[in-house]
Order: C-alpha cells, then sequence, then structure tokens
C-alpha cells in the first residue's frame, strides 16, 4: 500500500499547524502581552491627540543611580509632562494606592503584581533629574487594557482603555512654552539610552539585580548603601524594608 498521500496530507497539516501553535504560545507570553498593550496605547494616542500638541516617546530607557529605568510611554506637552505605565489584563484587578502590590483575579486564580503607582513613580524620579523640572508638572498615568474591571476604588489617573486619553486632556493651564516643550524633547532624545537588544539585556539583569535581596543597593537620593531594616512602629511593625545606611540623615525607604 502506497502511504505517500497520506503523509503528504499529515504533513501539509503540520506545515500550518506547529508555526501556528507556537504563534499563539507567543501571543500568550508576558512579552507578547505587554507589547500589545503598548501598541494599543500608542494607537489610542495616535487617534486622540494632536501630535503638535503632545509630543511623544515610547520605550525609553534612562539611566538611574541604581542601573536604569525603562518607561513606556511618556507626552510632554504646554500643559505637563505625562508618564504612562501600561498593563495588559484581564480579570478582577484589587487595589488601592497605598498598597505595595495589587491583585489580580483571573479564572479562579490570583496573581500579585507591583502596585504600578508606585513602579510608575521611579519613572517620575528619573524625569525630574533627566529634565531638570518641577515634580508638580510630572504626572502618573497607569491604564489597563485588556478587558479587566476594578473591584476597588483606584485615584483618577489609573484609568482603562482610552480613559487615560480623557485624564491627560483634562489639564488644561499652560505650564510650559513651546520652546520649553521642544527642549525636553532634544533633553529626552538625546539623554535616552539607545532602543537596542543590549539596552534592553542590561535593563532586565538591572531588575533581577535589585530583586535579589541578598544583592547590594545604592539610595538612589545620597549614594549610599541600603539596608534591609524591620518596621519597628505602626500599622506595618515587624515588615522589613530597604532603608538607607544614614538614617536619620537620609531617610530613603524602598520595599523588598
Amino acid at each position: 500500500m502506497d502511504y505517500s498521500p497520506i503523509v503528504a496530507q499529515v504533513w501539509g497539516m503540520l506545515t500550518w499547524f506547529i508555526p501556528a501553535a507556537l504563534l499563539i504560545g507567543l501571543l500568550k507570553s508576558p512579552w507578547a502581552k505587554g507589547q500589545i498593550g503598548e501598541l494599543l496605547v500608542r494607537l489610542f494616542a495616535h487617534w486622540q491627540l494632536d501630535k503638535q500638541t503632545y509630543r511623544r516617546l515610547h520605550n525609553v530607557t534612562l539611566n538611574t543611580p541604581d542601573g536604569t529605568t525603562q518607561i513606556d510611554h511618556v507626552f510632554l506637552s504646554p500643559y505637563g509632562i505625562f508618564v504612562l505605565e501600561t498593563k495588559n489584563m484581564s480579570g478582577w484587578i484589587f487595589g488601592s494606592e497605598k498598597q505595595a502590590q495589587w491583585t489580580q483575579t483571573f479564572r479562579k486564580r490570583s496573581f500579585k503584581f507591583q502596585n504600578p503607582l508606585r513602579q510608575n513613580y521611579k519613572h517620575l524620579k528619573a524625569l525630574e533629574v533627566t529634565l531638570g523640572v518641577s515634580p508638580e508638572h510630572l504626572h502618573s498615568v497607569i491604564t489597563f487594557v485588556g478587558g479587566s474591571t476594578f473591584k476597588t476604588e483606584v485615584p483618577a489617573n489609573v484609568t482603562q482603555g482610552i480613559g487615560f486619553i480623557r485624564y491627560i486632556q483634562s489639564f488644561q493651564q499652560q505650564v510650559f512654552s513651546e520652546s520649553e516643550v521642544d527642549a525636553m524633547l532634544h533633553a529626552l532624545q538625546t539623554g535616552r539610552r539607545a532602543r537596542t537588544l543590549a539596552t534592553h539585556r542590561e535593563h532586565i539583569q538591572n531588575l533581577k539585580r535589585r530583586s535579589d535581596p541578598t544583592a547590594e543597593r545604592q539610595c538612589p537620593k545620597c549614594g549610599s548603601a541600603l539596608v534591609i531594616r524591620t518596621c519597628k512602629h505602626g500599622a506595618n511593625v515587624g515588615q522589613q524594608f530597604w532603608g538607607c545606611s544614614t538614617f536619620p540623615k537620609c531617610k530613603t525607604m524602598q520595599s523588598l
């Protein structure tokens, strides 16, 4: 019996099935979800925000005292600087402004993730140093895409879908001139790290090092060493955190 037609048919099916399976697996990966979320934000901004009024930069990596920080989106405008952190998540989202970690509940499973407001705070500080602007003109904006639902009350700057557009457009008082916006755009374009694979790999290594409790850390304010301390008073008694070794001269604190 000649099995050639059967083999040819099976081979033909595999030639599209295997790539399709690999593509589906890739699209479900955290990296792909992050890229899709950032792409959606770019498209929303392209459709809804005037390019001349809101000058934009995406995937901006800046040097910091303890390594690097990577910012999803920066919008420079006469009305302020808007710093966007994107989260592509489904399910229910639980969290408050002061919680160190938020919770995603999806398909009867729960997952912890860093409070995006705290995550974005480091981005704000890096931009404050790079651009030399007052912190009151830097605005943190969080946008969730992917069909998630907030199950707890969140601040106005934590948005869903195109909600970040409305939040940005709610600022109508001019604080920068056009020439100042142009100067800040130039400063970021020249001060950012090159968008290369090497930069991305270095940033990932910095993230791993910062998440390692045994690794040495440097205070972002004074440059001294950070040490692990234990809270002795208040609602967080017993919890450990990173504190500056020069305390009380420097009162920098970071969560573990």
